[in-house]
Protein backbone atom coordinates (compact mmCIF):
# COMPACT_ATOMS: atom_id res chain seq x y z
CA UNK A 1 0.00 0.00 0.00
CA UNK A 2 1.31 3.53 -1.05
CA UNK A 3 2.16 6.16 1.44
CA UNK A 4 -1.35 8.64 0.44
CA UNK A 5 -3.49 4.89 0.71
CA UNK A 6 -2.26 4.90 4.20
CA UNK A 7 -1.47 8.40 5.54
CA UNK A 8 -5.21 8.87 6.55
CA UNK A 9 -6.40 6.82 10.11
CA UNK A 10 -8.86 4.00 8.70
CA UNK A 11 -12.61 4.85 9.98
CA UNK A 12 -14.37 2.03 11.85
CA UNK A 13 -15.95 0.95 8.21
CA UNK A 14 -12.82 1.35 6.19
CA UNK A 15 -12.13 2.87 3.45
CA UNK A 16 -12.02 -0.07 1.14
CA UNK A 17 -13.86 -3.48 0.97
CA UNK A 18 -12.62 -7.05 1.08
CA UNK A 19 -12.07 -7.02 -2.32
CA UNK A 20 -10.51 -3.45 -2.17
CA UNK A 21 -13.77 -1.35 -3.92
CA UNK A 22 -15.51 0.93 -2.06
CA UNK A 23 -18.76 0.24 0.20
CA UNK A 24 -21.06 2.55 1.05
CA UNK A 25 -21.56 3.02 4.55
CA UNK A 26 -24.94 3.58 5.80
CA UNK A 27 -25.84 7.12 8.15
CA UNK A 28 -26.05 4.94 11.00
CA UNK A 29 -22.34 3.89 10.68
CA UNK A 30 -21.16 7.15 9.85
CA UNK A 31 -23.03 9.15 13.01
CA UNK A 32 -21.62 6.49 15.04
CA UNK A 33 -17.75 7.43 13.81
CA UNK A 34 -18.58 10.67 14.09
CA UNK A 35 -19.68 10.27 17.85
CA UNK A 36 -16.21 8.04 18.44
CA UNK A 37 -14.29 10.86 17.10
CA UNK A 38 -15.31 13.27 19.57
CA UNK A 39 -14.87 11.10 22.00
CA UNK A 40 -11.65 12.62 23.93
CA UNK A 41 -12.55 10.39 27.10
CA UNK A 42 -12.15 7.31 24.90
CA UNK A 43 -8.70 8.25 23.06
CA UNK A 44 -6.94 11.23 23.62
CA UNK A 45 -6.04 11.51 20.09
CA UNK A 46 -9.57 12.53 18.87
CA UNK A 47 -8.72 15.99 19.85
CA UNK A 48 -7.92 17.72 16.65
CA UNK A 49 -11.18 16.83 15.45
CA UNK A 50 -13.18 16.99 18.37
CA UNK A 51 -11.33 20.86 19.23
CA UNK A 52 -12.30 21.74 15.55
CA UNK A 53 -15.77 20.70 15.54
CA UNK A 54 -16.28 22.61 19.44
CA UNK A 55 -14.89 25.81 17.71
CA UNK A 56 -17.48 25.19 14.61
CA UNK A 57 -19.98 24.79 17.43
CA UNK A 58 -18.95 27.92 19.13
CA UNK A 59 -20.25 29.79 16.11
CA UNK A 60 -24.17 28.40 16.47
CA UNK A 61 -25.26 30.67 19.69
CA UNK A 62 -23.58 33.52 18.34
CA UNK A 63 -25.50 33.15 15.14
CA UNK A 64 -29.12 33.04 16.85
CA UNK A 65 -27.60 35.94 19.34
CA UNK A 66 -27.61 38.03 15.79
CA UNK A 67 -30.70 37.44 14.05
CA UNK A 68 -32.46 37.29 18.09
CA UNK A 69 -30.98 40.96 19.35
CA UNK A 70 -28.52 42.75 16.96
CA UNK A 71 -30.30 41.68 13.28
CA UNK A 72 -30.43 44.41 10.56
CA UNK A 73 -30.33 44.02 7.26
CA UNK A 74 -26.71 46.30 6.64
CA UNK A 75 -25.20 44.09 9.33
CA UNK A 76 -26.96 40.79 7.74
CA UNK A 77 -24.98 41.68 4.17
CA UNK A 78 -21.82 42.34 5.73
CA UNK A 79 -21.81 39.30 7.62
CA UNK A 80 -22.71 37.51 4.52
CA UNK A 81 -20.20 39.02 2.44
CA UNK A 82 -17.27 38.22 5.28
CA UNK A 83 -18.46 34.73 5.11
CA UNK A 84 -18.85 33.45 1.66
CA UNK A 85 -16.57 36.51 -0.08
CA UNK A 86 -13.60 36.85 1.99
CA UNK A 87 -13.42 33.60 4.45
CA UNK A 88 -14.43 31.53 0.95
CA UNK A 89 -11.33 33.43 -0.77
CA UNK A 90 -9.52 33.33 2.42
CA UNK A 91 -9.77 29.52 2.28
CA UNK A 92 -8.97 29.32 -1.30
CA UNK A 93 -5.31 31.35 -1.39
CA UNK A 94 -4.40 29.70 2.06
CA UNK A 95 -5.54 26.61 2.77
CA UNK A 96 -5.63 25.16 -0.76
CA UNK A 97 -3.54 26.67 -3.34
CA UNK A 98 -0.49 27.34 -0.80
CA UNK A 99 -1.27 24.87 2.23
CA UNK A 100 -2.11 21.72 -0.57
CA UNK A 101 -0.63 22.81 -3.68
CA UNK A 102 2.26 25.26 -2.47
CA UNK A 103 1.39 27.48 -6.00
CA UNK A 104 3.08 30.25 -4.63
CA UNK A 105 5.46 31.21 -1.88
CA UNK A 106 5.70 34.06 0.90
CA UNK A 107 8.59 36.35 0.67
CA UNK A 108 9.09 35.64 4.42
CA UNK A 109 7.18 33.79 7.58
CA UNK A 110 6.23 37.32 8.50
CA UNK A 111 3.67 37.45 5.84
CA UNK A 112 2.93 33.90 6.25
CA UNK A 113 1.83 34.30 9.46
CA UNK A 114 -0.25 37.95 8.63
CA UNK A 115 -1.98 35.99 5.93
CA UNK A 116 -2.56 32.76 8.07
CA UNK A 117 -4.69 34.97 10.73
CA UNK A 118 -6.55 37.05 8.32
CA UNK A 119 -9.90 35.59 8.90
CA UNK A 120 -11.40 34.09 11.76
CA UNK A 121 -9.98 30.68 11.71
CA UNK A 122 -11.98 27.40 11.40
CA UNK A 123 -10.18 24.90 10.21
CA UNK A 124 -6.69 23.49 11.19
CA UNK A 125 -3.82 23.16 8.67
CA UNK A 126 -3.45 19.04 8.87
CA UNK A 127 -6.81 18.63 8.67
CA UNK A 128 -6.94 20.09 5.15
CA UNK A 129 -3.72 19.75 3.78
CA UNK A 130 -3.03 16.26 3.98
CA UNK A 131 -6.55 14.85 3.13
CA UNK A 132 -6.55 16.97 -0.15
CA UNK A 133 -3.35 15.75 -1.05
CA UNK A 134 -5.16 12.18 -0.98
CA UNK A 135 -8.05 13.75 -2.35
CA UNK A 136 -6.77 14.63 -5.24
CA UNK A 137 -4.95 11.36 -5.93
CA UNK A 138 -7.60 9.22 -5.51
CA UNK A 139 -10.87 11.28 -6.68
CA UNK A 140 -14.17 9.35 -6.12
CA UNK A 141 -11.98 6.48 -5.24
CA UNK A 142 -12.06 4.65 -2.07
CA UNK A 143 -9.37 6.18 -0.50
CA UNK A 144 -10.82 9.57 -1.55
CA UNK A 145 -11.53 11.07 2.04
CA UNK A 146 -14.55 13.09 1.03
CA UNK A 147 -15.77 10.85 -1.92
CA UNK A 148 -18.76 11.79 -3.52
CA UNK A 149 -20.31 8.28 -4.04
CA UNK A 150 -20.27 8.07 -0.37
CA UNK A 151 -23.44 11.18 -0.12
CA UNK A 152 -23.62 13.77 1.36
CA UNK A 153 -23.25 13.03 4.58
CA UNK A 154 -19.79 11.26 3.90
CA UNK A 155 -18.65 14.68 2.77
CA UNK A 156 -20.42 16.68 5.33
CA UNK A 157 -18.77 14.58 8.52
CA UNK A 158 -15.49 13.72 6.51
CA UNK A 159 -13.00 16.04 8.19
CA UNK A 160 -13.94 14.21 11.56
CA UNK A 161 -14.46 10.80 10.27
CA UNK A 162 -11.94 10.58 7.27
CA UNK A 163 -9.39 13.44 7.65
CA UNK A 164 -7.13 12.45 10.53
CA UNK A 165 -3.81 11.64 9.96
CA UNK A 166 -3.05 7.80 10.78
CA UNK A 167 -2.11 6.76 14.34
CA UNK A 168 0.21 4.51 13.73
CA UNK A 169 2.62 5.91 11.33
CA UNK A 170 6.01 5.24 11.25
CA UNK A 171 8.56 7.57 12.57
CA UNK A 172 10.09 7.83 8.63
CA UNK A 173 6.39 8.40 7.05
CA UNK A 174 5.43 10.77 10.16
CA UNK A 175 8.25 12.56 9.38
CA UNK A 176 7.15 13.05 5.50
CA UNK A 177 3.22 14.53 6.92
CA UNK A 178 5.45 16.84 8.76
CA UNK A 179 7.16 18.39 5.54
CA UNK A 180 3.33 18.46 4.11
CA UNK A 181 2.49 21.04 6.29
CA UNK A 182 5.08 22.30 8.51
CA UNK A 183 5.22 25.35 5.46
CA UNK A 184 2.02 26.40 6.80
CA UNK A 185 3.32 27.87 9.87
CA UNK A 186 2.26 25.05 12.08
CA UNK A 187 5.43 24.48 14.85
CA UNK A 188 5.19 20.33 14.27
CA UNK A 189 4.94 17.82 17.40
CA UNK A 190 7.82 15.24 17.95
CA UNK A 191 7.07 12.00 16.77
CA UNK A 192 6.76 11.07 20.74
CA UNK A 193 4.02 13.54 20.98
CA UNK A 194 2.68 12.53 17.62
CA UNK A 195 2.41 8.88 19.42
CA UNK A 196 0.63 10.31 22.27
CA UNK A 197 -1.80 13.44 20.79
CA UNK A 198 -2.10 11.44 17.33
CA UNK A 199 -1.19 14.67 15.13
CA UNK A 200 1.01 17.18 14.19
CA UNK A 201 -0.32 20.06 15.66
CA UNK A 202 0.19 20.10 18.85
CA UNK A 203 -2.66 20.99 21.10
CA UNK A 204 -1.66 23.88 23.51
CA UNK A 205 -0.28 25.60 20.88
CA UNK A 206 -3.27 24.77 18.75
CA UNK A 207 -5.75 25.70 21.59
CA UNK A 208 -3.87 28.99 21.99
CA UNK A 209 -3.58 30.11 18.25
CA UNK A 210 -7.29 29.68 17.96
CA UNK A 211 -7.70 32.15 21.10
CA UNK A 212 -5.51 34.77 20.21
CA UNK A 213 -7.26 34.19 16.29
CA UNK A 214 -10.84 34.97 17.46
CA UNK A 215 -10.18 37.65 20.40
CA UNK A 216 -7.96 39.37 18.00
CA UNK A 217 -10.82 39.23 15.06
CA UNK A 218 -13.15 39.62 17.44
CA UNK A 219 -11.48 42.79 18.89
CA UNK A 220 -11.30 44.33 15.85
CA UNK A 221 -14.68 44.18 14.82
CA UNK A 222 -15.67 45.40 17.94
CA UNK A 223 -13.40 48.44 17.31
CA UNK A 224 -14.74 49.77 14.22
CA UNK A 225 -18.30 48.71 14.48
CA UNK A 226 -19.01 47.75 18.19
CA UNK A 227 -20.63 44.94 19.32
CA UNK A 228 -23.44 44.33 16.63
CA UNK A 229 -20.95 44.29 13.75
CA UNK A 230 -18.68 41.61 15.77
CA UNK A 231 -21.67 39.59 16.44
CA UNK A 232 -22.89 39.46 13.22
CA UNK A 233 -19.49 38.52 11.72
CA UNK A 234 -18.93 36.32 13.92
CA UNK A 235 -22.34 34.66 13.71
CA UNK A 236 -22.15 34.19 9.74
CA UNK A 237 -18.83 33.25 9.88
CA UNK A 238 -20.15 29.72 11.55
CA UNK A 239 -22.48 29.37 7.90
CA UNK A 240 -19.16 29.17 6.16
CA UNK A 241 -17.89 27.12 8.87
CA UNK A 242 -20.30 24.05 8.15
CA UNK A 243 -21.53 25.45 4.62
CA UNK A 244 -17.66 24.67 3.97
CA UNK A 245 -17.89 21.10 5.01
CA UNK A 246 -20.45 20.12 1.90
CA UNK A 247 -18.17 22.00 -0.99
CA UNK A 248 -16.85 18.69 -2.68
CA UNK A 249 -19.90 16.71 -2.66
CA UNK A 250 -21.38 19.86 -4.45
CA UNK A 251 -18.31 20.61 -6.16
CA UNK A 252 -17.96 16.80 -7.86
CA UNK A 253 -21.31 16.93 -9.18
CA UNK A 254 -23.57 15.10 -6.20
CA UNK A 255 -22.26 11.63 -7.36
CA UNK A 256 -23.13 12.58 -10.90
CA UNK A 257 -21.63 13.40 -14.18
CA UNK A 258 -22.46 16.75 -14.49
CA UNK A 259 -19.50 17.93 -16.52
CA UNK A 260 -20.31 20.01 -19.22
CA UNK A 261 -18.26 19.92 -22.82
CA UNK A 262 -16.51 23.17 -23.64
CA UNK A 263 -16.32 24.53 -19.66
CA UNK A 264 -15.77 21.23 -17.89
CA UNK A 265 -11.96 19.71 -19.75
CA UNK A 266 -10.68 17.25 -17.25
CA UNK A 267 -12.42 14.41 -17.39
CA UNK A 268 -10.35 12.12 -15.22
CA UNK A 269 -13.07 12.80 -12.37
CA UNK A 270 -16.45 14.21 -11.69
CA UNK A 271 -15.49 17.75 -11.03
CA UNK A 272 -17.54 20.96 -12.13
CA UNK A 273 -16.56 24.45 -12.63
CA UNK A 274 -19.60 26.38 -10.17
CA UNK A 275 -20.28 29.98 -10.87
CA UNK A 276 -20.85 30.33 -7.52
CA UNK A 277 -17.62 29.21 -5.36
CA UNK A 278 -16.06 30.54 -8.47
CA UNK A 279 -16.87 33.83 -8.46
CA UNK A 280 -16.96 34.51 -4.35
CA UNK A 281 -14.18 32.58 -3.73
CA UNK A 282 -11.91 31.85 -7.28
CA UNK A 283 -12.81 28.00 -6.50
CA UNK A 284 -13.25 26.52 -10.42
CA UNK A 285 -13.30 23.26 -9.09
CA UNK A 286 -12.59 21.29 -12.67
CA UNK A 287 -10.05 23.82 -13.92
CA UNK A 288 -7.94 23.60 -10.31
CA UNK A 289 -8.57 19.40 -10.73
CA UNK A 290 -6.44 20.11 -14.46
CA UNK A 291 -3.81 21.96 -12.82
CA UNK A 292 -3.90 21.79 -8.68
CA UNK A 293 -0.26 23.73 -9.05
CA UNK A 294 -1.62 26.79 -10.58
CA UNK A 295 -2.04 30.07 -8.33
CA UNK A 296 -4.98 30.77 -10.76
CA UNK A 297 -8.00 28.47 -11.66
CA UNK A 298 -9.96 30.70 -13.19
CA UNK A 299 -9.09 30.27 -17.38
CA UNK A 300 -11.97 31.01 -19.65
CA UNK A 301 -12.63 34.64 -20.41
CA UNK A 302 -15.81 35.17 -17.78
CA UNK A 303 -14.17 32.71 -14.82
CA UNK A 304 -13.02 36.12 -12.50
CA UNK A 305 -11.03 34.61 -9.88
CA UNK A 306 -10.54 36.52 -7.04
CA UNK A 307 -8.16 34.53 -5.21
CA UNK A 308 -5.34 34.89 -7.63
CA UNK A 309 -5.90 38.48 -8.11
CA UNK A 310 -5.49 38.47 -4.40
CA UNK A 311 -2.18 36.18 -5.21
CA UNK A 312 -1.38 38.50 -7.52
CA UNK A 313 -1.38 41.95 -5.89
CA UNK A 314 0.55 40.66 -2.86
CA UNK A 315 3.11 39.82 -5.59
CA UNK A 316 3.39 43.32 -6.70
CA UNK A 317 3.85 44.40 -3.04
CA UNK A 318 6.85 42.07 -2.47
CA UNK A 319 4.33 39.42 -0.13
CA UNK A 320 4.70 36.72 -2.35
CA UNK A 321 8.02 36.20 -3.90
CA UNK A 322 6.84 33.96 -7.33
CA UNK A 323 3.58 32.02 -8.20
CA UNK A 324 2.59 29.58 -10.50
CA UNK A 325 -0.14 30.54 -13.23
CA UNK A 326 -1.02 27.80 -16.11
CA UNK A 327 -3.82 29.44 -17.81
CA UNK A 328 -1.21 29.87 -21.00
CA UNK A 329 -0.79 26.25 -20.88
CA UNK A 330 -4.39 25.62 -20.56
CA UNK A 331 -5.47 27.64 -23.19
CA UNK A 332 -3.28 26.57 -25.76
CA UNK A 333 -3.84 22.70 -24.80
CA UNK A 334 -7.41 22.44 -24.12
CA UNK A 335 -9.57 25.49 -24.60
CA UNK A 336 -8.03 26.45 -28.29
CA UNK A 337 -8.20 23.61 -29.81
CA UNK A 338 -11.86 23.32 -28.38
CA UNK A 339 -13.05 25.98 -30.43
CA UNK A 340 -11.24 24.98 -33.70
CA UNK A 341 -13.26 21.84 -33.10
CA UNK A 342 -16.18 23.17 -32.47
CA UNK A 343 -15.94 25.50 -35.06
CA UNK A 344 -14.99 22.77 -37.73
CA UNK A 345 -18.11 21.08 -36.46
CA UNK A 346 -20.32 24.46 -37.01
CA UNK A 347 -18.84 24.56 -40.80
CA UNK A 348 -19.63 20.91 -41.89
CA UNK A 349 -22.95 21.55 -39.94
CA UNK A 350 -23.50 24.45 -42.32
CA UNK A 351 -22.39 22.90 -45.74
CA UNK A 352 -24.42 19.71 -45.12
CA UNK A 353 -27.29 21.84 -44.44
CA UNK A 354 -26.58 23.87 -47.65
CA UNK A 355 -26.56 21.15 -49.87
CA UNK A 356 -29.23 21.72 -52.36
CA UNK A 357 -31.66 18.00 -51.98
CA UNK A 358 -31.31 17.36 -55.67
CA UNK A 359 -27.52 16.56 -55.16
CA UNK A 360 -27.48 14.96 -52.51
Amino acid sequence: MCFLQSVLDRPHYGFTNDQGGFTRPTSKQLWREFLFRMNVLQDRRNWLTAFGWFMTFCFVPVFFLFFLKFFSWKLFAIGFVYSMVLMGTHGTVYLHRYGTHRAFKFSNRFWLQIARNLVIKVIPEEIYVVSHHVHHKYSEQAWDPYNVNGGWLYCFLSDANHQSIARNLSEMDYSRVVRMVEHTGVKPNTYAQYLRWGSVANPVRTVAHYLLNWTGNFAFFYWIGGLPLAVAIFGMAGVWAFGVRTFNYDGHGRGKDRRQDGIDFNRKDQSVNQIWPGYVAGEWHNNHHLYASSARSGFLPYQFDGAFEIIRLWSKFGIVSSYRDDRAEFMEKYYTPSLAKNALMSADSYIQCSVPESSQ
